[in-house]
């Protein structure tokens, strides 16, 4: 049952191959040719992959050639990310921004010896492939044409549709249109559901749209239904959008400032006791739960109603229409009784082979599990593994990589999304197949197609939270086990025998030897030289001297995984720099390291930096902002500015590149931090900006243009009113243009929201704002001053400017007495927490208090004159963050208490 994933790495090997072709400048013309024929070898036997897949099951010799021929793969994605590093390498040196000292530094010595070398080794791998490849003639695998190699191209347009059509410009589809209307003229029974479905599925220019624009305008379904409405989904699947876009079909009236509590009964009013006809076209989303959201709110129609969808995926329709079906099937009910028998009664197995054939309703799917030879396979009593097999089977080839993954983690582990999705493109297993779809999107998308299939359960999480935790079943994990090995394994130092074919180390339970230096010396010899990830999760203690590191630079050079968190050394080594491929390095809670090399900048690939808990380290490197690559950085320093280039150092100049690409920023505990500083290039793609307990950080960059998310925890010197060069406050602020969640927590400065957030390009695009713990807070607003007798009143107008604000949570603010006047203007809001603000919670008591008025639009209202909640139930806040929130109050407490002593 081990899977060799060969097919989803030639996918890969070919993407990288075309893009390396097509930078011909960096390419010496024999080395052109080597990997042109490289690729026309991987094209050849990547046509048969499928089939070989399919068929090793039953065939021993051919798992053993698509392990020999993964194995030339895995070595061909090693030479291919060199020719890569060293693209990267001449991108920073070409930059600009930089001294002469500093572009020696990145520099390649001799670009046409290290041209030389990789043509060499290009040339070796391909012969070597191609003896591999011609094996593949005994087993007489078939070709599976027609496969697409995945492109790397523009975002797909989100072309809105319409319902018009002239009749007269399409031909050859009455056949088709006359199926589609009897169907929607005629009940299949008199006990059918008020509403039923009738999906259009097929790829994308097959005509779908204009073939419902032909029924939907027909003349006999004009008089059917006594309403029509069309409806674009396209890729977000915004319930509160498409209600308008259905209100806004059915009166052609449009309802764009209404709340969702207006916009359900108006829905309702316009649906109710009518047979309506609804097109939902091009839908591209599988999300369940939003799938039942809207069918809850269009169910309220007359019998027969009818739904049309059109979608290039089958599974986008049937997450929330099923209801009922099973009279509709009574086949399809056979057939999954001998399932449920199969399964032994195991409610994980039911729920699994539930969650996928919940989305079919074609037999032979249903077939093809019944007589699956997975349960062939040999099974003891209550063996589950069978029936799990079948839904990993149906996963996406990328998804079954991440999953098999998960199987370096030891049973009833704590997963966190962030740490496993950047392991996930540690390992380049999330490409984005559009160049401006962000990957840890895409990497949400697989973890939620894995939670769908109940692979991960126990989740803490809800909408909107930038964090959240889940396990895996233990049966789940012993499914990831069977498919990741022999690439992944789980040891420890006196493990002996281990194959050669092991990429990923895992040690979840090490004894470190007093000897440490010889006996992971020996250690290392047991394994290959081509092993991708060396992890330490859940161990007490990590590495304890530097001749660890040294002994994986000199060794593992092609390690792209380095978990060494809890680690006990001082300094990393200068070499470092060797490890080219590696994207993942997390030093986090090494409290001895006092400083990175300058030469941890050379690693381009680098993705994901972890240095939180790092209590003793000085500074980052020099040159940290040059690594185009960086995506994540947490971390806790004791320097004074960031980036370093801040630092006054002539020799670094701040260029068009520094962290432009980096995605989360989370400082952590920074004591020394004052500012952020930027620059034309800085921090341009930063969407989540975290900052924790840094007591003397006094600024915020004034452009942050991609930011999202910012939590801002415990800086007691902070002015969130942001200032100029000259010191004076910057009330026109147009840098923070999607921020959609805001906490501000332990603020003493803060007495009044900034003028950016309540007039600036955010108040379009918030969505949370949680405020806590801040003292001198008083208003919402500013202060308006109209008359000196005035001088000491707030007049807080304005606060309606916050259109797309959802959520709101004041927590902990006993100066906070008032609130605004137009409070009652904020029409998206559905959420309010009032709580320890016990002036404002009297003021705002149901019913009687001088406040109710304002907020009693308001569906979810908790007002409390103390806090006494649980701020793990709360919907903005993470189970991480809101232990830093505790971490925070309990240090600023105990604090207090001394300094009163």
């Amino acid at each position: 049952m081990a899977e060799s994933f060969a097919f989803n790495i030639a996918d890969k090997l070919l993407g990288k191959a075309t893009s390396l072709l097509g930078d011909q400048v960096s390419l010496a013309a024999d080395v052109y040719t080597e990997l042109d024929n490289l690729k026309d070898t991987i094209s050849t036997v990547r046509a048969v992959l499928l089939d070989a897949e399919e068929q090793q099951l039953n065939n021993h010799q051919l798992t053993d050639w698509l392990w020999k021929l993964k194995d030339c793969f895995y070595d061909a994605e090693d030479v291919l990310d060199e020719f890569g590093y060293d693209s990267l390498l001449r991108e920073v040196v070409n930059e600009g921004g930089f001294g002469r000292k500093v572009r020696h530094f990145f520099s390649t010595s001799n670009p046409l010896a290290f041209r030389f070398k990789m043509g060499s080794k290009i040339k070796g791998i391909r012969e070597r492939l191609d003896k591999i490849a011609a094996d593949a003639d005994k087993f007489n695998l078939k070709k599976i044409m027609g496969v697409p190699v995945p492109v790397i191209g523009p975002r797909r347009e989100s072309n809105k549709t319409y319902s018009f059509v002239r009749a007269s410009d399409v031909i050859g589809r009455d056949g088709d249109k006359d199926k589609i209307i009897e169907f929607l003229m005629h009940s299949i029974d008199d006990d059918e559901e008020s509403m039923s479905i009738l999906p259009l599925v097929g790829i994308g220019g097959l005509g779908k749209t204009t073939l419902a624009k032909l029924v939907y305008n027909d003349a006999r379904v004009v008089k059917h239904f006594d309403k029509r409405m069309w409806v674009c989904v396209s890729d977000e699947f915004d319930v509160t959008r498409l209600v308008k876009e259905i209100i806004t079909s059915a009166t052609h009236n449009r309802c764009d400032d209404l709340p969702i509590d207006e916009l359900q009964l108006r829905l309702k009013d316009e649906l109710n006791d009518n047979k309506f006809l609804l097109v939902l076209d091009d839908v591209w989303s599988k999300n369940r739960d939003k799938w039942l959201e809207l069918k809850a709110l269009v169910d309220v129609g007359a019998k027969r109603s009818k739904i049309i969808v059109t979608t290039r995926g089958c599974q986008c329709y049937g997450c929330a229409f099923k209801g009922g079906e099973d009279k509709r099937y009574p086949r399809l009910v056979r057939i999954g009784k001998d399932i449920v028998k199969k399964c032994q009664g195991l409610p994980l197995a039911v729920r699994t082979l539930g969650g996928l054939l919940y989305l079919k309703t074609d037999e032979n799917d249903w077939v093809k599990v019944r007589d699956s030879e997975c349960w062939q396979l040999e099974q003891k009593k209550d063996d589950i593994l069978p029936a799990l097999k079948l839904s990993y089977d149906d996963l996406s080839f990328d998804v079954k990589q991440c999953f098999a993954l998960c199987s370096l983690f030891p049973k009833d582990f704590q997963f966190h999304n962030i740490e496993l999705i950047h392991m996930w493109m540690g390992h380049g297993l999330i490409q984005p197949s559009q160049q401006k779809e962000e990957m840890k999107d895409i990497a949400n998308q697989y973890l939620d197609e894995l939670l769908q299939i109940s692979f991960f359960q126990d989740v803490e999480f809800e909408e909107g939270r930038l964090f959240f935790e889940f396990k895996m079943h233990d049966l789940v994990h012993d499914l990831a086990l069977l498919v990741a090995r022999p690439d992944c394994i789980t040891l420890n130092f006196d493990c002996k025998n281990i194959s050669t074919n092991v990429r990923h180390v895992s040690m979840p339970e090490v004894d470190w030897p007093e000897k440490e230096e010889e006996k992971v010396s020996r250690f290392f010899r047991k394994l290959s030289n081509n092993i991708r990830t060396i992890s330490f999760p859940n161990t007490v203690s990590g590495p304890r001297s530097e001749s660890f590191v040294r002994s994986c630079i000199l060794r593992f050079k092609y390690i792209r995984v380095l978990d060494l968190q809890k680690s006990r050394f001082e300094a990393l080594p200068n070499s470092i720099c060797n490890l080219k491929l590696l994207r993942y390095l997390n030093l986090s809670h090494d409290r001895h390291i006092k400083r990175l090399p300058n030469s941890i900048c050379k690693l381009h690939h680098l993705q994901t930096l972890i240095l939180e808990g790092c209590e003793s380290l000085e500074e980052l490197p020099r040159h940290i902002g040059t690594m185009m690559s960086l995506r994540l950085l947490i971390v806790k320093t004791q320097q004074i500015a960031l980036p370093p280039q801040a630092l006054g150092k002539r020799e670094v100049k701040v260029g068009r590149r520094c962290f432009n690409s980096l995605s989360l920023l989370d400082l952590v505990e920074c004591d020394s931090l004052e500012s952020l500083m930027e620059g034309m290039g800085t921090f341009t793609a930063l969407r989540t900006l975290i900052i924790l307990d840094c007591p003397c950080l006094s600024s915020l960059p004034k452009n942050l243009p991609a930011l999202e998310t910012l939590a801002i925890i415990g800086c007691e010197s902070l002015d969130l009113g942001l200032e100029n060069r000259n010191g004076e406050k910057e009330d026109d602020i147009r840098g923070f243009g999607r921020l959609r969640i805001l906490i501000l927590v332990g603020l003493p400065k803060l007495e009044i929201l900034p003028r950016w957030l309540i007039q600036g390009p955010t108040s379009n695009t918030l969505l949370s704002l949680f405020i806590g713990s801040c003292d001198n807070f008083r208003a919402l607003w500013e202060e308006k001053e109209e008359s000196p007798s005035l001088s000491s009143s707030v007049f807080p107008e304005g606060i309606d400017h916050l259109i797309a604000l959802r959520q709101l949570k004041i927590e902990d603010c006993p100066q906070l007495l008032v609130l605004p006047e137009k409070m009652g203007n904020l029409s998206a809001l559905t959420h309010l927490t009032i709580e320890g603000c016990p002036e404002l919670a009297k003021r705002c008591k149901r019913g009687i208090g001088e406040y109710w008025n304002k907020i009693a639009h308001v569906p979810d209202l908790y007002i409390s004159d103390y806090s006494d909640s649980d701020e793990e139930s709360d919907p903005f806040l993470s189970k991480q963050l809101v232990e830093r929130v505790k971490k925070w109050r309990t240090r600023a407490f105990s604090n207090s208490a001394n300094r009163t002593v």
